[in-house]
């Protein structure tokens, strides 16, 4: 059997449920071809060896897991990143942060505090991109540090990065303060269980997902900005669609200067940003 007729028949079966060109997407990862070479290698045969993984591949997608977490990987900003079910898939929305705390004037001597790294994406993007030397990230998983720091070996990134296991800023010593703390913290509220993607709510882990009322972690993120932050120091956190007020309120509330509330390219709110007071 050709590449060709492997996509044709992966197409015509997953079909009914998920996108037609997944297909492309699912047989190049299993067979390990770039989707550029599809035109020339689409009469190559397939052996009895790759027919197995591909259908094994194909059964795990229509049970209705992730496509990043069948290949293994994600693609985030200029990364590629392995990611299984120990950790949240990458989305664009958080390209965004990155590109956001990246604009920032901050020296690229800058300290910079990541909470909830995952599987490293913000961190790594910006050690990856050059805009800072040092990243402290951090994540009350064990499992996913284990993705995170495996990652960052692979992009040649790990003297560059501290990884600490904790949750939010109980990692940070004493004393320590950062120019930069940026999360993509849980923000779905648990009574919004039951409207997530099956997919998302069954594969992903829950607690990169929920958050009490969703702004549980934000809440508590916010209040405790102050005792991490340096003077001046700015804080950059993912929220969701429908919680910008309350996000700029708990930042002002906080004691945070020039709180402004960020939309992604849908015009949703995305994320909140805002700063310490100088200090003057």
């Amino acid at each position: 059997m050709t590449v060709g007729r492997v996509i044709r028949e992966v197409a015509a079966r997953l079909a009914a449920r998920h996108a037609a060109h997944e297909a492309r997407f699912l047989v190049s990862g299993v067979l390990g071809l770039r989707t550029v070479d599809f035109g020339a290698r689409s009469s190559r045969a397939v052996d009895q060896e790759g027919l197995r993984r591909v259908g094994d591949s194909v059964e795990r997608r229509l049970a209705g897991e992730p496509l990043a977490y069948i290949l293994g990987n994600a693609a985030f900003r200029e990364l590629e990143l392995s990611v299984d079910g120990r950790v949240l898939i990458p989305r664009p929305e958080t390209e965004l942060v990155v590109e956001q705390v990246m604009k920032l004037p901050v020296p690229a001597a800058g300290r910079v505090l990541e909470v909830g790294t995952g599987s490293g994406a913000i961190a790594l993007s910006l050690l990856h991109e050059g805009r800072f030397q040092r990243v402290v990230a951090t994540d009350l998983s064990a499992a996913a540090l284990e993705v995170a720091a495996a990652n960052a070996g692979a992009l040649g990134l790990a003297e560059r990065v501290d990884f600490r296991l904790g949750d939010a800023y109980d990692p940070v010593g004493s004393g320590e303060t950062f120019d930069v703390v940026v999360s993509n913290p849980p923000y779905v509220a648990e009574s919004e269980r039951g409207f997530l993607p099956a997919e998302v709510e069954r594969w992903e882990p829950a607690t990169a997902l929920f958050a009490g009322d969703g702004l549980a972690v934000i809440g508590r993120l916010v209040a405790g900005a102050g005792s991490v932050l340096a003077p001046g120091g700015w804080l950059v956190l993912e929220i969701g669609a429908d919680q910008g007020v309350a996000a700029r309120g708990a930042c002002v509330a906080a004691g945070l200067r020039g709180v402004r509330v960020v939309p992604d390219l849908a015009g949703r709110d995305r994320m909140v940003v805002a700063r310490a007071a100088r200090g003057e």
